[in-house]
């Protein structure tokens, strides 16, 4: 069965679920996005997702023409309408048909478009065994140039880093910010511990404000771990006793090797451990 796409409220067969040329989501990155994980038919905080996804449109003068209880019945709607249990969603919104200039008040109807397909998880062995990461020379963009809050349909910044990634035979890389610091991976947040303290970059770092990022902190404080949102270095990641990823794809993803550094014992830590089998209670239940 083909998948079926919801564009502004109606539903086209994937081979026929089109946008113009000279839209400029397609021409310049112009528009913002969301990706969520449905568990079991649910989907795991949407309301989270889709406030950040009207936030993000609303830092670029980008309206959302579809009310918010509406766009979260549309969502759903997809996920019925492609018989999808398991799997994500992509919501994303374009500034709509213009010119071939950057001036956005040229632009017409904006394109509201609802992707469900079933989800593609790191193989089991990188959660049994670990992950390696490489750093990145690109870094995270400066926050004053386009703020790392918006999820933006521009990605250039993060594919560049994860090009370098898989050069080095990586699935993710870390990315720097302007002062040098650890922000983030290309596409998650990234986490350590360190004598049983968690640590995690803070927001003013330039990072995505990540779902699972907050979910993970309600979790570990909720079992009486201390979580600092802190400034780290690099150092601080090699020195570190456990190191993991999160984000709506990885879920929570262990870490055991950075920059060819082994990090803690080489294998995934209890409290990573912990934290997994923490959210994936909490996701199916």
């Amino acid at each position: 069965m083909s998948l079926k796409v919801w564009i502004n409220g109606e539903f086209f067969d994937k081979e026929n679920a089109k946008i113009s040329v000279f839209d400029h989501g397609l021409l310049y990155g112009d528009g913002v996005f969301e990706g969520l994980r449905s568990y079991g038919g649910k989907l795991f905080r949407l309301d989270e997702h889709m406030q950040r996804f009207y936030e993000s449109a609303r830092a670029i003068l980008l309206e959302v023409p579809t009310e918010f209880e509406e766009l979260k019945d549309a969502v759903y709607a997809t996920l019925s309408e492609n018989g999808i249990v398991d799997g994500y969603v992509r919501l994303l919104i374009t500034r709509g048909t213009g010119t071939l200039g950057l001036d956005p008040h040229t632009c017409s109807n904006s394109q509201v478009v609802i992707i469900a397909d079933n989800i593609k998880l790191y193989p089991q062995e990188f959660y049994d065994n670990g992950l390696e990461i490489v750093t990145a020379s690109t870094i995270r963009n400066h926050p004053n140039a386009l703020n790392s809050r918006v999820k933006s349909l521009n990605y250039l910044n993060n594919i560049m880093g994860k090009v370098e990634g898989t050069q080095a035979g990586c699935v993710e890389a870390l990315m720097l910010n302007h002062k040098g610091d650890v922000a983030e991976c290309t596409a998650d947040n990234i986490f350590i511990v360190k004598d049983h303290i968690i640590a995690t970059p803070s927001i003013d770092a330039g990072i995505l404000a990540g779902i699972t990022r907050a979910t993970v902190i309600e979790l570990a404080k909720g079992n009486g771990m201390q979580v600092n949102e802190c400034t780290l270095s690099r150092h601080d990641i090699y020195v570190a006793d456990e190191c993991f990823l999160t984000g709506t794809a990885a879920e929570i993803a262990p870490i055991v090797k950075v920059d060819d550094r082994v990090i803690g014992s080489g294998k995934p830590g209890s409290v990573t451990q912990k934290l997994h089998e923490e959210f994936h209670a909490l996701v199916r239940s």
